[in-house]
């Protein structure tokens, strides 16, 4: 009886156990939910499909505990110490700044490794962090591909105003915004800044009235770009171009704003035609398609990059031969291997290489998401100047 009892103790896979939260409820919740199902996705893959992950010759299954902070940094804060205290070695970020910031503040402190997809202000990557590593460029390094776009649209803009939120990431996006236009030479017209929490942007639209710039930039939450975009049309507040740095990715937004999202611009940090040869899905294509059989829900960007996230986990452990925070942390420090979401390369600070982890750029066009920018990646062109409100079929 004792052979067959040690043949399955040697075929058991270890658990491979990340920690962390997400916004399951909350202001959060909407973009939450697509970075909880890109873990989810990654993690039953891995484990399903691939029947686990060999680190240093022994198999481990990953095993997710992951819990709803509710959109508050308050109880995301409580719930990541408690798991530290519980053991847990390695993390998985929340969404939102204003959440990523404070808990990557306590798993510094305690020497484990975040990785995370939910949080690009600057202050998270100037603070001197060794243990945290973030999928995009921070904030103010965000939007230099937007202004270069701009500068080949014909007739060329000549002014910008730009909306932020005060909070955390708006306002460094904002900064980082004025930083890229204003070096592309295109005049600042105005800057709005809006409370963290908005429910009419009414006075802020009649002052763009007045001026009219040719681009109108906003760098706010998804919401915010739905309640800006529909007062838009209430209001019938026409620029040549409007870009949402949040929002018009998602098929709910385009859905909600219906014919009025056509031609608007946004951030867009992958879809399933980006080139990348993946280690363990093989391609963005499958990645979405395996995410078909798990999920109703539309796909999103953050959706592939909380996939990616597990990824770069894996494949770093690999590296470094070990599932130990200090180990992995080595490993992710030297990061320079492809997933079906990018090209993964960290700053010595930790935030996404500008050039390898940095945006393209989107715009609506027939209910569809197509990438206008750069030129390697893009599946259409881009339309400028956007129809007036009245006009949009």
């Amino acid at each position: 009886m004792a052979a067959p009892f040690v043949r399955t103790a040697k075929a058991q896979a270890k658990p491979l156990v990340i920690g962390g939260s997400v916004p399951l409820t909350g202001a959060a919740a909407e973009t939450g939910l697509n970075v909880n199902n890109g873990y989810i996705t990654a993690a039953t893959y891995l484990n399903d499909v691939l029947g686990g992950v060999e680190i240093a010759g022994e198999k481990y299954k990953i095993e997710l505990k992951l819990f709803d902070d509710a959109s508050d940094p308050a109880r995301a804060t409580t719930l990541i110490q408690r798991q530290i205290d519980d053991g847990t070695e390695l993390f998985l970020g929340s969404f939102g700044s204003n959440i990523v910031l404070p808990t990557a503040a306590i798993t510094e402190r305690a020497k484990k490794v975040m990785v995370q997809t939910g949080g690009g202000s600057d202050a998270i990557f100037t603070r001197g962090f060794k243990y945290s590593f973030g999928m995009f460029p921070r904030a103010t390094r965000q939007f230099a591909a937007a202004s270069a776009l701009f500068k080949t649209l014909k007739p060329t803009p000549a002014t910008y105003s730009v909306i932020y939120n005060n909070d955390a990431f708006s306002k460094t996006a904002a900064e980082g915004v004025k930083m890229s236009c204003d070096a592309q030479g295109f005049q600042r017209l105005d800057q709005f800044e809006l409370p963290a929490k908005v429910t009419d942007v009414s006075s802020v639209l009649a002052s763009v009235r007045a001026k009219t710039p040719d681009l109108l930039v906003c760098v706010v939450h998804d919401q915010d770009s739905l309640l800006i975009a529909r007062q838009m049309v209430a209001t019938n507040t026409n620029v040549k171009l409007l870009f949402q740095g949040l929002g018009p990715q998602l098929a709910s937004y385009r859905e909600a704003l219906g014919k009025y999202s056509e031609s608007i611009l946004c951030s867009t940090y992958w879809d399933d035609s980006v080139p990348y040869k993946d280690p363990f899905f093989g391609s963005a294509k499958k990645f979405h398609e395996y995410y078909k059989t798990k999920f109703t829900r539309p796909i999103a960007y953050h959706v592939s990059g909380a996939a990616a996230c597990i990824e770069t986990y894996v494949i770093a452990m690999q590296m470094a031969k070990s599932t130990k925070s200090e180990a992995v942390r080595e490993a992710l420090a030297a990061a320079d291997f492809d997933t079906q979401y990018a090209h993964i390369k960290f700053t010595p600070e930790g935030d996404g290489d500008p050039l390898n982890l940095g945006g393209m750029i989107g715009q609506v066009q027939k209910g569809k998401l197509e990438t206008v920018f750069p030129e390697k990646a893009k599946s259409a062109d881009a339309v400028y100047p956007a129809l007036p409100w009245d006009k949009k079929a």
